[in-house]
């Protein structure tokens, strides 16, 4: 038995050895090196493989400022991909982490874009309005010298126009179902939440109609010559007037 041993022992040990020189770990790529990879996908528009690879390089730590790159990296390639959903909370996700960043002003720009290409239809869901008008302004406010702030001033604009269009839809929704108190909220707060709204002339028809409906014709006869004084050539003049008429 202890001969057997004697030559046995040999072997083992140097089948130990070969399994040891066989089991040595490939050395991984470096974090630049998955960063580097992610920039070719993504000049290839292989967004989907950009954004893996720069994960890899998020979530490694090797070098602070290279994850935050990456994690813009990231929100762009999904914005550039119409990911824009992803891209807002992206973009979103990284101002949480580094609110005081240098690009600060630059991410808010394009969380709003990311917010703005979401929108929908006036007579549906407004969140994405309102988040890319909170966007805009915060970058307003906060950098008002920014390149992009003009640009940003006139996306503001537009996003209050959806935003009041919206509130119109569902005034005339609460009119045309009698529930006329609704209605009257609705399309006060238009006039008074977005003064500047180009339509108006539509808000102001249709609050008459609903303080007619109220039993309050004083107030139904101050819109309805707003209407008619602020805008002479509005297809809605000629209603207004017939209305006006018939209460006198």
């Amino acid at each position: 038995m202890k001969q057997t041993y004697k030559y046995l022992l040999p072997v083992l040990i140097c089948l130990f050895l070969a399994a040891c020189g066989g089991s040595k770990v490939k050395p991984q790529n470096s974090a630049e090196k998955y960063f580097q990879e992610g920039e070719r996908y993504f000049e290839s528009n292989l967004y989907d493989d950009a954004i893996a690879s720069w994960e890899k390089v998020r979530d490694t730590f090797y070098s602070p400022e290279l994850s935050m790159l990456a994690e813009l990296k990231i929100a762009e390639a999904y914005y550039v991909s119409k990911r824009y959903e992803e891209a807002a909370t992206a973009f979103g996700d990284f101002l949480k982490q580094h609110p005081n960043d240098f690009r600060a002003a630059t991410v808010l720009y394009r969380m709003g874009l990311s917010y703005y290409q979401q929108i929908l239809s006036p007579d549906r869901d407004q969140t994405s309005t309102e988040k890319a008008l909170q966007s805009f302004q915060e970058l307003v406010r906060r950098f008002p010298k920014d390149s992009n702030a003009q640009e940003a001033g006139y996306l503001i604009q537009r996003c209050k126009t959806r935003l009041a269009e919206h509130e119109v839809y569902v005034g005339r929704f609460y009119l045309k179902r009698k529930q006329y108190q609704p209605a009257i909220n609705r399309l006060e707060g238009i006039l008074e939440s977005f003064p500047d709204y180009y339509y108006r002339d539509e808000a102001y028809f249709y609050l008459g109609k609903a303080y007619l409906e109220t039993a309050q014709p004083d107030k139904a006869k101050h819109v309805f010559n707003q209407l008619i004084e602020e805008f002479p050539g509005s297809d809605y003049v000629e209603d207004a007037q017939k209305l006006l008429k018939k209460e006198s």
